[in-house]
């Protein structure tokens, strides 16, 4: 069972996720909260597996929550996304900087959105097209740093697997292209997340456009 904390300001939004996850025979709502402190209140009550957070609330919002949520060592397997209605701004960067595992833009559409929630539950990066597609053409106009310390680290494969995940290929994306199975895909990305100090996927994405690991197509 997939358990779901939303933490949204509107009352209204809350209402339609919620009716659109109560639907799923896998997925259970476990609290809603109207901002940032109600939710992480809520996240170390319940310790859900999902928090759909909003990026702009009062109190305290989606990015602190965010931030809170990933340093606290009672919470490391809270999966936290973003909800967002403004698409890619400075938000989406900070956000993906303090810990969030992915974005969704709040008019998808509904089987886009429970598929989403899956996807978060499995530990993977999770970004709307259309956040993904602004994210690159970001780094397509500053140019990459030079590799640190951390990309040496890194075996031949494993840089292979991170540049594939960075381009949003997924686990099986990445083993077909590799030639090997899902499970030894995966495991190149957790040894890579862990020499490279990401939290989950995301941030690994971020560290191949960074790092210079990944050029950008132009």
């Amino acid at each position: 069972m997939i358990r779901v904390l939303l933490v949204d300001d509107q009352p209204l939004i809350r209402s339609g996720f919620r009716a659109l996850l109560d639907a799923e025979p896998d997925v259970s709502v476990v609290a809603e909260a109207g901002n940032g402190e109600e939710g992480l209140a809520l996240a170390r009550r319940h310790r859900p597996d999902i928090a759909l957070v909003d990026i702009r609330m009062p109190v305290v919002d989606g990015i602190e929550t965010t931030r809170r949520i990933a340093a606290d060592e009672t919470l490391t397997d809270v999966h936290v996304v973003i909800l967002t209605n403004y698409g890619l701004d400075e938000y989406v960067f900070r956000a993906l900087r303090a810990g969030a595992a992915g974005f969704l833009v709040k008019d998808v559409e509904p089987e886009d959105f429970l598929h989403a929630v899956h996807v978060a539950a499995r530990g993977d990066a999770l970004l709307a097209p259309s956040i993904t597609r602004r994210l690159i053409d970001r780094y397509v106009a500053e140019p990459p740093s030079v590799p640190g310390p951390a990309v040496s680290e890194l075996t031949n494969r494993e840089r292979e697997a991170v540049a594939l995940a960075a381009r949003g290929l997924s686990n099986d994306e990445i083993a077909a292209r590799m030639v090997i199975s899902p499970v030894t895909a995966k495991t190149h990305l957790n040894r890579a997340m862990t020499k490279v100090h990401a939290r989950d996927r995301a941030q690994l994405v971020i560290f191949a456009y960074e790092s210079g690991l990944v050029a950008p197509r132009r």
